[in-house]
């Protein structure tokens, strides 16, 4: 009998065993809270959406005129390994000789694998970088628009906020947490790089047991857990910067602002309290004020402020409230109004950027490096905010800004990617299907059939984390894992080092590629930067061997000591900010001298843009995380299919507005707005506010017509509605977490669900490995 093996996710570490064609899960026996997520892996082993041979286009290898146009459309011949490699080395040389590295987009958005090693970020990087370079992406759809306006309020993103707030304290010292967007659990499941120990849930509670009050202020009930009674104040999606201006407006109406601390640690609160209250514009954004705009009772807002006022504070603000229109707001809004009740700094008290948004954020640090494989130099300085992809493709040479600067999109002739999925992390999937038809080759790595492997020219089966070793270990999170191969891979499938290191033998690169050392060696030479360090600190420093043998290593921790505003509250003269003042940015200069009007130098209400013909489209859709897996991974997963209804995503509906168009519980719905349309299955809840649904994202995109323009999703992808528009010029984040729609049952004959299914190909024969010229 096969031996259970150690292994990590991004969703939990666990052991597993293959034995008879069936592979078998065990969470880790000190997780409190193993992650559901789990069910998904078993399916890995033998799904028919695999990629298992080299697949090409027929359009791109035939060099059929105009055969771009048929990307998604068309059909695919599956070759061998050697003509694969020799077509990509070709084409990468001839992209390069004739444009340049400038030609080149290197995309890798995606979490892909737990390992330290086989990376695909850090994996197709290198490899470009060994060729001279190409065009990258910066920031996270996830966090966009926070991630570029913390650094100019309160110092670098890694820093101040996630850095302060532990658990601990929480569970310590907390009287009221006010959650803007709330702490999902399904959210805290996962973490990059993996997570050994899920604490949140027994946090909170143990926080809950001494006394601590929540309050979830969300359109979702169920953004906060159930059994924590939290207050629920159901807002209207979109709004909390008018919740957040009419809380400071009370707190200054009636004294209860910490004028001090404004003024020893904050530098513009004047000139953000003349817009507060209407000095300057004359418009007092009072509560009633704010009433009427977030749909929260006007006695309800002061009495919140008044207790916020009164308790050990802490105010959280979710990653999903930057994922919308002028997105850099609420993130600003709440530090501001943490600063006014003066708790920065306080234990359990403060401000905490998307705590529980990720389960390690308010853990403690560790005390020693993890491995980190050397990307090498990109000496191309060109690139796009992460969330502007389509954009780049569509329109090269055209100006945007960013963070104060004028650029120019780059002219990507070529796109390589690895490890990520864009038609599940990007916005007006529509759209995205027609800058895909703009660079003259698109190049992947994919576990599986996606709609981005069914939009590449060139298609290169990549092996899962459980086919490969590797080593397991995050920022915050004390076991570092012996990621040990539980299967063999599945068809021809190898890792993306064995993929690039074959490619760039052919070019010629393969030394300055792989160092000369296989995948086991690097894992040996990684591990290293960490048992060095961990002997240098008096630990206990095992070498690579022993880890192997044994699983896992337990890594030393930090002490909590609060972090920098803790230090920066006992003394701000000698522990200043990061920032031009050194202090809260309450106002900044550096900002308003940008001249954007869609983000002056302190936050403010900025009303959400209007939609084309908007009063077709009443409701707010809401497209949150799912939890039934991790962004679009896995979703041929057994956990993840449970939870459809008629091979479709379930979509939830408050009861009055489903009455209102006559549908029921289980009805196949139409989702649709002037960009697209999309089927899913209804669920009437009362855990959603009305006049909002909710469509978690990640069903696999599958168009009802390939060919077609303008396609709907089958599945019940929500980003065929979002709008693909950036939070503002300063920081160009995704607005996909909230869109305007109209709802309808389904009446035609309902389309088959195919995209989880085994892919088709056109017959096929190895050729020489060349291509007619484009």
């Amino acid at each position: 009998m096969n031996a259970f093996k150690t292994h990590s996710s991004h969703w939990g570490a666990f052991s597993g065993r293959y034995e008879n064609g069936k592979l078998e899960i065990r969470p880790h026996p000190g997780d409190p809270h193993p992650s559901p997520l789990l069910g998904n892996l078993p399916a890995i082993a033998d799904s028919p959406a695999r990629v298992r041979r080299p697949a090409i286009r027929r359009g791109w290898l035939e060099g059929t005129p105009g055969h771009a146009a048929k990307r998604g459309a068309d059909d695919y011949l599956e070759v061998s390994w050697p003509e694969a490699e020799k077509l990509v080395a070709k084409e990468l040389q001839r992209v390069y000789g004739e444009y340049g590295p400038r030609a080149v987009f290197g995309g890798s958005y995606g979490w892909s694998s737990a390992g330290r090693f086989h990376h695909a970020q850090s994996q197709i990087h290198r490899f470009l970088n060994v060729l001279g370079g190409y065009v990258r992406s910066v920031n996270t759809y996830s966090s966009g628009a926070a991630m570029v306006v913390i650094p100019h309020v309160l110092g670098p993103y890694d820093q101040f906020d996630r850095k302060s707030v532990t658990w601990d304290a929480i569970e310590r010292s907390s009287e009221l947490v006010v959650a803007f967007g709330g702490m999902a659990i399904k959210n805290a499941d996962v973490h990059g790089g993996g997570i050994s120990t899920h604490v949140v849930r027994q946090k909170l509670t143990g926080a809950s047991a001494r006394g601590a009050r929540f309050i979830l202020v969300s359109p979702l009930e169920d953004d906060f857990p159930a059994d924590l009674s939290a207050e629920w104040l159901p807002i209207i999606p979109g709004t909390d910067v008018a919740l957040m201006l009419g809380l400071a407006h009370v707190l200054v109406g009636e004294d209860l602002h910490d004028r001090p601390f404004l003024d020893r640690y904050t530098v513009g609160y004047d000139r953000f309290e003349d817009y507060l209250l209407g000095r300057t514009d004359g418009l007092e954004k009072s509560p009633e004020w704010a009433a009427d705009i977030c749909g929260i009772g006007v006695e309800v807002i002061k009495d919140l402020a008044r207790k916020m006022a009164r308790a050990r504070t802490l105010i959280t603000v979710s990653h999903s409230l930057q994922r919308a229109d002028y997105g850099e707001q609420p993130v600003w809004m709440g530090i501001v109004l943490a600063a006014m009740l003066g708790q920065i700094g306080l234990d359990g008290g403060g401000y905490s950027y998307s705590l529980g948004a990720l389960g390690n954020i308010g853990k403690h640090q560790l005390a020693v490096p993890l491995p980190t494989l050397n990307q090498f130099r990109n000496p191309v300085t060109d690139f796009i905010p992460v969330a502007r992809i389509a954009d780049m493709l569509l329109n090269p040479g055209e100006e945007f800004h960013y963070n104060g600067q004028a650029l120019r999109y780059p002219d990507i002739r070529l796109v390589y990617w690895a490890g990520g999925n864009p038609f599940h992390h990007h916005q007006d999937i529509n759209r995205l299907r027609s800058a895909f038809k703009r660079p003259e080759t698109i190049i992947v790595h994919e576990t599986a059939w996606t709609s981005t492997a069914r939009h590449a020219d060139i298609v290169l089966p990549a092996t899962t984390t459980l086919e490969r070793d590797d080593i397991g270990a995050a920022d915050r999170d004390e076991l570092m894992i012996a990621m040990k191969k539980l299967i063999e891979p599945v068809g021809e499938a190898r890792d993306d080092y064995e993929i690039f290191a074959a490619i760039a033998r052919r070019l010629g690169k393969d030394e300055e590629f792989t160092a000369n050392r296989t995948s086991r060696a690097w894992l040996a030479y990684l591990f290293e930067t960490t048992r060095k360090a961990l002997a240098d600190g008096g630990h206990d420093a095992p070498d690579f061997e022993a880890f192997w043998e044994n699983g896992e290593l337990r890594l030393p921790l930090k002490p909590e000591d609060g972090g920098p505003a803790r230090a920066f509250r006992h003394d701000p003269s000698a522990f200043p900010l990061q920032t031009p003042s050194g202090k809260i940015e309450i106002f900044s200069q550096t900002i308003e001298d940008f001249g954007y009007d869609d983000c002056g130098g302190h936050p403010r209400w900025y009303p959400p843009r209007s939609e084309a013909d908007e009063s077709r489209y009443p409701l707010h859709l809401v497209c949150n995380q799912p939890h039934q897996r991790l962004h679009s991974q896995l979703d041929y997963g057994d956990f993840s299919r449970s939870t459809k209804i008629k091979d479709r995503e379930p979509v939830r509906i408050n009861p009055v507005d489903a009455a209102e168009r006559g549908i029921s519980d289980g009805d196949v719905v139409r989702l649709f707005n002037a960009r697209g349309s999309c089927l899913a299955a209804a669920r009437l809840s009362a855990t959603v506010r009305k006049g909002v649904m909710q469509l978690a994202t990640g069903a696999w995109f599958e168009p009802d017509d390939p060919a077609a323009g303008t396609a709907m999703c089958i599945h019940g992808n929500p980003n065929i509605l979002t709008r693909d528009v950036g939070t503002s010029r300063l920081a160009q984040g995704s607005t996909g977490q909230i869109t305007k729609i109209e709802v309808e049952r389904f009446a035609g004959e309902l389309p088959p669900v195919r995209i989880l299914e085994r892919m088709t190909f056109a017959p096929s024969a190895d050729r020489s490995g060349d291509r007619k010229p484009l």
